[in-house]
């Protein structure tokens, strides 16, 4: 399935407004709270030329979301969910900037880190999503979504029909 975002982006925290235009493919796999993570990561990491991999989940060794830099090399990868140590090692090898937009427990992610052999680790930027605050949002989910955003203090409000949503972003390291 296909959506449309509209998306109205005041990130106070980053001094970032924009007027955001974009569509999200579906994969029939995928779930909502992977696909709200993905739109959610895609706000919250905005800048220009960041983009959704192509190809999405059907390559599994590309990031969710990247921003390429000169000679096609990889300023930005983003990833969703809790993935791999592995794959995690990879991002930090190929990319000067790596991070994570979880929606699952970040502790397991955490564990995962520490105890697998990852490049630059310490570098990573992890941030979680409340399970629950993305299920309600899920249910307000349609083909055409025009959304607010605001991001002030690590706190999301996301008013969607006159009916606004808040959130806490949490912010984890590896140390």
């Amino acid at each position: 399935m296909l959506y449309r975002f509209q998306i109205e982006l005041s990130d106070i925290d980053r001094g970032v407004y924009e007027s955001l235009d974009f569509r999200v493919a579906q994969h029939p796999s995928e779930t909502y709270p992977y696909m709200l993570s993905r739109v959610l990561a895609y706000c919250l990491a905005y800048q220009d030329g960041l983009e959704f991999t192509p190809g999405g989940l059907a390559d599994p060794d590309a990031p969710a979301l990247r921003k390429l830099g000169g000679l096609n090399t990889i300023d930005l990868w983003i990833e969703i969910g809790n993935p791999s140590a592995r794959k995690l090692h990879k991002a930090g090898k190929s990319a000067k900037e790596v991070m994570v937009f979880t929606y699952k427990n970040p502790e397991v992610l955490l564990t995962e880190v520490k105890n697998g052999d990852v490049h630059r680790a310490s570098d990573l930027q992890i941030s979680a999503f409340d399970a629950k605050f993305l299920d309600l949002l899920g249910e307000k989910v349609e083909k055409n979504n025009t959304w607010s955003l605001l991001v002030q203090q690590g706190q999301m409000d996301i008013t969607v029909k006159g009916e606004t949503f808040t959130s806490d972003v949490g912010q984890f390291s590896v140390t």
